[in-house]
């Protein structure tokens, strides 16, 4: 015998996971961006900064098999080292790759403009705070401490390796919910500049926002962004934003900045019985 009842969440919002690079820091997603191409030019491969950033969101060992497994790094690789990379090499990147990434993290670590304020608005709500990442831990142990003297201290915080699948798997958000100690998927927010990373809430049954133009979708740094002409900014806005609602993001926004106002519509939609 089947049944009719539906049950709808109708609470607040509880908790907002945020990513880390391009999303709450690095405007322009660039720290990952360097480290990979500076792993890359290392071993004999230049690599280009979409082949860089198309993988963008994944863990980064992950990431390097990504990079190695498209055609044209595939065939460069082959040629200067003449055969393909092994679990071995791979391995081996990713051991060269950690200091780069260390130290590209050291030097991109200030919170995006209007970040601050948006964690106060929601530490105001009483709403809990999140972070995950494609990063491993020993990659952010000094980015920890730099954000927390900027006023972002994340109540949880979940790294790729701290789970048995990475994105687009929602293992990391659901850990995050389970550290935050969260009763409803339904109140939850995820907050990402990777399509990958709105998969990964999707998949978790959050609610999803995608962030446009701070992160890896346009890719810029905030000078080379303010530089740009409105019309160029217009144009490289709608593609992105295009790209995140063809993933199935609820909201997109420019940046973290433009949260709040996200947070009140999905907070009217969950009392009108919405769901994720």
């Amino acid at each position: 015998m089947s049944f009719s009842y539906k049950r709808s969440y109708t609470g607040p919002v509880t908790a907002v996971i945020f990513d880390w690079a391009g999303t709450t820091i690095d405007f322009g997603s660039l720290a990952p961006i360097k480290a990979f191409c500076a792993l890359f030019a290392e071993n004999g491969v230049e690599i280009s900064l979409d082949e860089a950033r198309a993988p963008m969101g994944a863990e980064k060992r992950e990431h390097i098999r990504q990079i190695l497994a498209m055609p044209r790094v595939h065939k460069a690789w082959q040629e200067a080292h003449g055969q393909p990379a092994d679990e071995v090499v791979i391995d081996r990147l990713y051991n060269d790759f950690v200091p780069l990434q260390i130290a590209a993290i050291a030097e991109r670590a200030t919170l995006i403009s209007g970040a601050l304020e948006t964690l106060n608005y929601l530490q105001a709500q009483q709403i809990k705070i999140g972070a995950n990442t494609g990063y491993a831990a020993e990659m952010i142990v000094d980015l920890l401490p730099k954000a927390a003297g900027q006023g972002y201290q994340p109540a949880s915080n979940v790294c790729a390796p701290d789970v048995p699948k990475g994105r687009p798997y929602p293992h990391m958000t659901l850990k995050n919910m389970l550290e935050l100690e969260i009763e409803a998927v339904q109140s939850v927010v995820k907050v990402d500049d990777t399509l990958i990373g709105i998969e990964e809430g999707l998949n978790a049954g959050c609610w999803t926002v995608g962030v446009a133009i701070s992160g890896n979708e346009v890719g810029l740094d905030l000078e080379a962004w303010q530089a740009l002409s409105e019309a160029e900014q217009d144009s490289l806005r709608q593609q992105a934003y295009a790209r995140f609602r063809a993933c199935g993001a609820h909201y997109v926004i420019d940046s973290i900045a433009d949260l709040p106002e996200v947070i009140e519509d999905i907070e009217a939609r969950l009392a009108c019985g919405e769901q994720p």
